[in-house]
């Protein structure tokens, strides 16, 4: 998926909800018997009209072992073969170097035929550029992360008083561009977006945190959208899980449509449409 086509999809639904499929066989309908792609479908036929990406958590079907991989690659199918327009995101946080990581590479690239998967850069630059050589496919470094353990090294600073996370975004932004890298930054840290945006201002930036983990929508969007929007904002648990009875999918279905009027009105605000 390109830039521009995944700009067209945000302009044609008025969103930029990204999906997380992060199923929790403990908060499913027990009628499911803990059924990941059963879940799976059940959701993505529901929030699919809202959704401009869907995002598998690879924890979540690695638990299970063979059968969850398994749910893991018919997820991806499903959504490849009744959803095309919708990017599908491995949330698999890679991180090795060299052959190990060309092989992850080829792995979610060429196998599994995803559109983007997330990267860990702290191993420099042979952890990331074997996922750069793919025409329409992205990488999504972990740039500014939403857990309370980022703060024990992402915002220490150097001698002049700059923060790590945004050397690693100055650096790790030169390895690729703004059609082909993006970054995760959480939802809950709020004002640093405006400081994000000085160092990466074009580039995508994918945000977790949203919903259950208490981020703002208004203020991520009042700090990091920039003119093609360079949002893609996720929401897992507050979709997902908003029930754990039989009625789940269409408590997700309202979930997300909640989440896409809510991102269509701040499109209409920043001037996207008239």
């Amino acid at each position: 998926m390109t830039r521009e086509e995944l700009f067209a999809n945000i302009l044609r639904k008025r969103s930029f909800l990204c999906v997380g499929l992060d199923p929790d066989v403990d908060k499913m309908p027990a009628s499911l018997e803990g059924d990941l792609f059963k879940f799976n479908k059940a959701i993505i036929d529901a929030t699919a009209q809202h959704a401009i990406a869907f995002k598998p958590n690879l924890a979540f079907y690695e638990v299970q072992g063979v059968k969850g991989y398994q749910a893991f690659e018919q997820t991806v199918q499903y959504i490849k073969e009744n959803y095309p327009d919708v990017m599908i995101i491995a949330d698999a946080k890679r991180g090795d170097i060299g052959n190990t990581s060309r092989m992850y590479a080829k792995s979610f690239f060429e196998t599994l035929n995803v559109d983007a998967i997330t990267v860990a850069p702290y191993m420099g630059e042979d952890s990331v550029t074997p996922f750069l050589g793919y025409d329409g496919k992205w990488v999504i470094v972990l740039g500014l992360t939403s857990n309370k353990g980022s703060h024990d090294f992402q915002l220490t600073q150097d001698a002049s008083g700059t923060p790590l996370y945004k050397n690693v975004l100055k650096k790790v932004s030169a390895w690729g561009n703004d059609g082909n890298m993006m970054f995760v930054v959480g939802a809950t840290q709020g004002q640093l977006f405006e400081e994000v945006r000085q160092v990466v201002p074009d580039n995508f930036l994918l945000v977790p945190g949203v919903g259950a983990q208490g981020g703002s929508l208004s203020e991520v969007c009042k700090y990091g959208m920039n003119k093609q929007c360079g949002l893609i904002v996720n929401s897992s648990r507050g979709i997902i899980h908003a029930s754990s009875n039989d009625d789940f999918a269409q408590v997700a279905q309202a979930k997300a449509a909640q989440l896409n009027e809510e991102m269509a009105q701040i499109l209409v605000n920043y001037g996207f449409f008239s």
